[in-house]
């Protein structure tokens, strides 16, 4: 099992987006991919045994037995579907903290790239009972240094955000792995976006999604 250890920073203005691509360069960082992305989150409203017979079909024998472990043993699923670069992917995210699986931490995650289109894959969702809770629709900047995976996102609603993401497969590493990414934000001069206030603003996106969706508009919410 893939295992993410995640932190976000809210940067918000294209100032100081600019101001960590330079600190980024500083380092020797570059940027390696640049696309938009559109992501489609459900709720956990649905019938999840039905959603295994109805998924699975659509992925090689290798990648099923991950994703009915993610099914099946997390908890607190955010469901996803997912298009970028032309290609549809499929998202299951679980908690293996007490944070959330949207916005959490440290998370086991499935993504898989499925040979249907988003609107077929909204479907199948759609059929095993699973309601929209929000689109979303974002501009991404990847960097990598060693094992960190940096993201730079434009995010409607949210403004920019930063991301600092390390995979393990290994369990016993994860407090590990967060005290890294935040030894090297720190370095940077960032600070973490709470889970108390990013929980506020995806209640507030998740509200008002309508407003915002392939928009510039921007909120603040403290």
């Amino acid at each position: 099992m893939k295992y993410e250890v995640e932190i976000k920073s809210l940067l918000q203005t294209e100032e100081n987006a600019q101001k960590l691509r330079d600190r980024l360069a500083e380092q020797g960082i570059q940027m390696t991919n640049k696309y938009n992305q559109l992501n489609h989150y459900f709720l956990n409203d649905g019938d999840f045994a039905k959603l295994e017979e109805k998924i699975l079909p659509l992925f090689p024998d290798e990648k099923k037995e991950k994703l009915k472990k993610i099914l099946e043993e997390g908890k607190e699923h955010s469901l996803r579907t997912r298009e970028m670069n032309g290609e549809v992917f499929f998202v299951v995210k679980a908690s293996v903290d007490d944070t959330t699986s949207s916005n959490g931490i440290l998370r086991m995650e499935f993504e898989e790239k499925v040979p249907v289109s988003m609107d077929e894959l909204d479907k199948i969702l759609e059929e095993c009972g699973f309601s929209y809770q929000a689109k979303w629709s974002r501009n991404r900047e990847e960097y990598g240094k060693d094992d960190f995976y940096i993201t730079i996102d434009k995010n409607a609603g949210y403004g920019y955000v930063s991301e600092f993401e390390i995979e393990t497969e290994d369990e016993n590493g994860l407090d590990k792995a967060k005290n890294r990414i935040l030894d090297f934000m720190k370095n940077l001069g960032l600070e973490e976006l709470s889970q108390e206030r990013l929980e506020r603003m995806f209640k507030f996106y998740n509200e008002n999604w309508r407003d915002y969706y392939g928009t510039e508009k921007i909120f603040n919410v403290e």
